[in-house]
């Protein structure tokens, strides 16, 4: 959640690291300090590979230009693909994470696409490390 409000803070303003905006966040919500150390590494490593992520999802977001993608499940998109790409999360674990993150603030189509889209790009790392 934090590191979602994060990407989402930083896409909204200008100007602010995004070190910085998630202290700032942080800073108004009750969050633990393992919780904020893993948004800081969360949203550290989507904003380090974003361009890489950014084309992955758009090669699976079918019919979708990532810069027309709802700010929420563009922003839930990164943080999924970062977590199975950057952190060796379990993929089931990131696909139901962002699955309840696209339910919890997207629009009613959210989940659906959110699903889609992250579960094609496990099949592919999945065949990518079979052959």
């Amino acid at each position: 959640m934090l590191a979602l409000q994060t990407l989402y803070a930083c896409e909204m303003e200008t100007g602010d690291d995004s070190l910085q905006m998630l202290e700032s966040i942080a800073q108004s919500g009750s969050y633990g300090d393992a919780a904020k150390e893993y948004a800081r590494e969360l949203v550290t490593k989507a904003l380090r590979a974003k361009e890489r992520i950014d084309a992955l999802i758009g090669r699976h977001a079918l019919n979708w230009d990532i810069r027309r993608m709802a700010l929420i499940d563009r922003n839930v998109l990164r943080l999924a693909v970062a977590e199975l790409t950057e952190c060796g999360t379990p993929p089931k674990v990131v696909i139901d994470e962002a699955v309840e993150l696209a339910k919890a603030y997207g629009s009613d189509e959210s989940p659906r696409f959110v699903n889609g889209v992250v579960d094609s790009i496990y099949r592919e790392m999945t065949r990518d490390t079979r052959t």
